[in-house]
């Protein structure tokens, strides 16, 4: 049996495809799993890295590019659906699995039009366009979040929770010291704003070193910076004299999360669903510029149950996010309960319900 897993673009699509991949091999020993992305996005670096193969299509993003962009993604359309047409008539799998990103339209539509089971996952609370045209194609809809239902048709939809990699309910702070070479009995913030960096957030954090020079020996830092501002804050952070790891990606997520106390990052679905299942406080700032807003409103999700703090882009600097760092930091008690909220709401469980919806179609589709 053969599954294929379509999307892309961003870690934060990724991921979770990577979770189901995990979960129907853990589940169903025979099945093989055949990725299709992009060459560009970074599914074309993780998804071999996780040892499962993958088959590219031509496809580019439109929303939020400019014009000359958009017309050259516009054009690409029929090939998308081109090269997606002769990808599925040759691995012919059981079931297609959208992902969300640019490549996972074509793939579903294609597989849709040849009567192959169908499923896309919404991973933010409002949807977008892509989704919310899949939907009235896809046999099964499945959500992160209850509010997401709304937009779907409810005969078809399912609130599972997104999928996150089993291995990031398994990181070990002990090992984590060592991996990043951290010192014990430190505060440990691990910083990160998604698979590229964040340059918002890089340069916030680099002005906050300023106003905690205080905290210096008490305060270390966990940084993923991107490959574009690594040598800048690595600069900074040596100047300013703080104990500090400083890395471009973290590979090893799982004891990332499990070494730090806080955590500061942006709100993506997938970076939330992380946060969530394995219980940790964060600071999160919403990168702005995301289709619908999504972030922010996935951020004042969490902040209005008390899971997490949020500093929107436009209030950021170095001196309101160094307060808030030295207020949790002076104040345990309002770490412990973001923690004690946020392990509450998380749902580690949601990729073995997507394995057991996605097996019941293709159980019923072969009856």
């Amino acid at each position: 049996m053969r599954i294929v897993i379509a999307g892309g673009g961003t870690g934060g699509h990724v991921f979770p495809g990577i979770a189901v991949a995990r979960e129907f091999k853990k589940t169903e020993s025979k099945v093989e799993v055949i990725f299709v992305g992009t060459a560009e996005g970074i599914e074309s670096r993780m998804v071999p890295r996780e040892g499962f193969p993958i088959r590219f299509i031509r496809a580019e993003g439109i929303a939020g590019t400019d014009m000359l962009r958009a017309l050259r993604a516009t054009a690409k359309i029929p090939l998308s659906f081109k090269d997606s047409y002769a990808i599925l008539k040759e691995i012919k799998p059981a079931l297609v699995f959208g992902v969300g990103g640019y490549a996972a339209g074509a793939t579903l539509l294609v597989a849709s039009l040849m009567n192959i089971p169908t499923m896309i996952h919404e991973q933010n609370s409002v949807p977008g366009l892509t989704n919310k045209l899949l939907s009235k194609f896809v046999d099964i809809v499945t959500v992160t979040y209850q509010e997401s239902m709304d937009f779907f048709p409810k005969d078809k939809t399912h609130l599972t929770g997104n999928p996150v990699r089993q291995e990031i309910l398994e990181g070990d702070r002990e090992r984590g010291h060592k991996t990043f070479n951290l010192e014990k009995g430190f505060f440990t913030i691990f910083v990160f704003g998604g698979s590229q960096g964040a340059k918002g957030i890089n340069t916030a954090i680099s002005e906050a070193l300023v106003y905690l020079d205080d905290f210096k020996d008490k305060i270390q830092f966990l940084h993923q910076t991107g490959e574009r501002d690594f040598n800048a804050v690595r600069e900074f952070y040596r100047i300013r004299g703080f104990k500090a790891t400083i890395i471009p990606f973290a590979y090893n997520m799982a004891d990332a999360y499990a070494v730090a106390d806080l955590v500061i990052c942006r709100a993506g679905a997938t970076t939330l669903s992380e946060l969530t299942a394995c219980g940790k406080a964060a600071i999160l700032i919403p990168y702005p510029y995301a289709a619908r807003n999504h972030q922010e409103l996935n951020a004042r999700k969490l902040w209005d149950l008390g899971a997490a703090q949020m500093i929107l882009q436009k209030e950021l600097n170095g001196r309101s996010l160094s307060e808030l760092v030295k207020y949790l930091f002076e104040n345990p008690d309002s770490i412990i309960e973001m923690e004690n909220v946020s392990r509450s709401i998380g749902r580690p469980d949601a990729a073995q319900k997507v394995i057991k919806l996605a097996m019941g179609l293709i159980n019923k589709e072969h009856a």
